[in-house]
């Protein structure tokens, strides 16, 4: 009312200043790089477990004794559970295959309870997905992708099951195309699949690593590229060979804190690049101790980072601070090796209703700067994206943003934080308009590569190359509960691109040399022209 009663020479001197202050001191949208768009604003269901196939479709995995979803299955299918207290016989989809470039969704059907469970794509680009609770505390499942055209579904296994139940475990695909199933709760062990003869073997790091809070669930898994298993639980890590289940080393505590459930910050290992001997493991934020304790919404988050050379002969910590602190945040690696810190809350902790004041800046870590320069601010979403939220990198270079539900049941009314059913894509600058005539093409590459060898990719760009094309293959990790379970980048060897005619270029790579640098699988492989990555082609790499 004052501003109102002002005389009106006053108000024309006044009006000026105030906007021009409102504009200084307020964040700007477009001022901040990266973009965002909606692309589903109802799927049905809340991802909890989320993973990009080798056909460009996204699998999007939810719990299944959480009542109804909002997605039916196609009839006369329902699934009939007695484990379930709120819907016994269900009707309704908690699975779905979503098709990112038309935002088509088609409803899957999933048996056994799949909460907290873990997943990691097979050689042959089949995700397998394991443990859970309840009735799918043993069970493994398999989903083998297909063209949007195909019925492809979930196969639940009957010829063979886990040997210890797995709630909360990590799996990494190792260098022979097997897959390891650490931890989880209450099975303090490590298991693989295909199983070993030997069965789960016990792993006493993890018990080790449990507290009155058990911050040692979820576990942060990287295959090295020597061929070990970097694991980290809680505040502490260990070099870990599977094959002779040995503790190989120790590594220094980190400082801050637990960092894993239901402490969450999360963790990716850098790029592999230059020989790929060299691997560098980051661990950024998480809860204060005693928040899930006490069930409190607002303990501050921690904001810092640490990161190692875990192949050094004598690794250290270093320290940084996120420009926010951040629990049940994502760390995606971006085609160009810098890592993309997304999703998640500043306060509170992992858990049902536990976190408050949403995160909705998403951070860019370059790792290639130095100390102090490393972390970028981006455009803010709009969505909180808290418990039980998903960050996915897509082929075409944008990351996906799916779920969060903090609660025990799907929930939309009476809550400050509903159960969220839209699915989002976030845009980094690379993809901005302005750096569309850097992007390039990928004309030709093969199907199908072997450990070492030299292949030759074909590209197109509008504006003449400047300098290398850089051609990375991205994996693609299984999301869930703030760690992309399998997830790396390696930066092949190539030589400088060859012009072949007006705007077109020939490049030589060589592939991994081995397993421990990239499992066997399905890769996604971009060429990146002056940090602007291409749409991807999928490539798989064997023997």
């Amino acid at each position: 009312m004052g501003f109102l009663l002002l005389p009106l020479f006053s108000q024309w001197l006044i009006l000026p200043l105030f906007l021009a202050f409102t504009l200084f001191f307020s964040p700007i949208r477009a001022q901040l790089p990266g973009t965002w768009e909606l692309l589903v604003p109802n799927a049905g269901i809340a991802s909890m477990h989320t993973a990009v196939t080798r056909f460009n479709t996204v699998v999007l995995l939810d719990r299944t004794n959480i009542g109804p979803s909002r997605k039916l299955l196609p009839k006369p299918r329902c699934r009939i559970d007695p484990h379930d207290a709120v819907l016994k016989h269900d009707c309704y989809a908690h699975s779905l295959v979503f098709h990112p470039q038309t935002n088509h969704l088609r409803p899957l059907m999933i048996l056994t309870d799949t909460w907290c469970s873990s997943g990691q794509f097979l050689p042959d680009g089949t995700l397998l997905q394991t443990g859970g609770d309840l009735d799918g505390f043993k069970k493994i499942r398999k989903f083998n992708p297909c063209d949007w055209d195909g019925n492809c579904d979930w196969v639940e296994l009957d010829d063979a099951e886990l040997s210890h139940g797995r709630w909360y475990a990590t799996n990494q695909i190792l260098p022979d195309g097997s897959v390891a199933i650490v931890g989880g709760r209450a099975a303090n062990s490590v298991e693989f699949y295909p199983p070993r003869q030997n069965g789960a073997v016990s792993f006493p790091f993890l018990v080790e690593t449990e507290d009155n809070q058990m911050d040692n669930l979820y576990p942060y898994v990287h295959l090295l590229p020597n061929g070990r298993l970097f694991v980290f639980a809680n505040n502490r890590a260990v070099l870990y060979d599977h094959d002779s289940n040995a503790v190989i080393r120790n590594y220094p505590p980190l400082d801050g804190g637990p960092r894993n459930y239901p402490s969450a910050g999360s963790s990716a290992m850098l790029a592999l690049d230059g020989d790929h001997s060299t691997a560098v493991i980051v661990v950024c934020g998480g809860a204060q101790y005693g928040a899930f304790i006490e069930k409190s919404t607002d303990t501050p988050a921690h904001g810092t980072c640490g990161r190692i050379v875990a192949t050094s002969p004598d690794p250290v910590w270093q320290m940084e601070d996120m420009p926010f602190g951040r629990i049940m945040g994502d760390m995606v690696m971006l085609p160009t090796g810098d890592v993309l810190i997304i999703n998640g809350a500043q306060s509170g902790t992992q858990g049902f209703e536990l976190a408050s004041n949403p995160c909705l800046y998403p951070v860019l870590y370059r790792p290639d700067q130095p100390v102090g320069l490393r972390f970028m601010t981006l455009t803010p979403g709009t969505v909180p994206r808290l418990y039980h939220s998903t960050a996915n990198l897509l082929p075409d270079g944008r990351v996906l943003l799916a779920g969060s539900n903090p609660h025990y049941v799907y929930r939309f009314e009476a809550v400050e934080f509903p159960t969220e059913l839209r699915i989002e894509a976030f845009s980094p600058e690379y993809l901005a308009p302005d750096r569309a005539n850097l992007r390039p093409v990928i004309e030709e590459v093969p199907e199908t590569v072997r450990y070492g060898e030299v292949f030759e990719i074909s590209v197109s760009v509008q504006l003449p190359v400047v300098g290398i094309i850089e051609v990375n293959m991205a994996s693609a990790p299984f999301a869930t509960h703030s760690f992309s379970q399998g997830q790396r980048l390696v930066k092949l060897t190539v030589t400088p691109s060859v012009p072949v005619d007006a705007g077109r270029y020939r490049i030589s790579c060589t592939a991994p040399a081995n397993g421990a640098v990239a499992p066997p699988s399905y890769y996604m492989v971009f060429a990146v022209n002056q940090g602007v990555p291409s749409v991807a082609r999928w490539v798989r790499l064997i023997s």
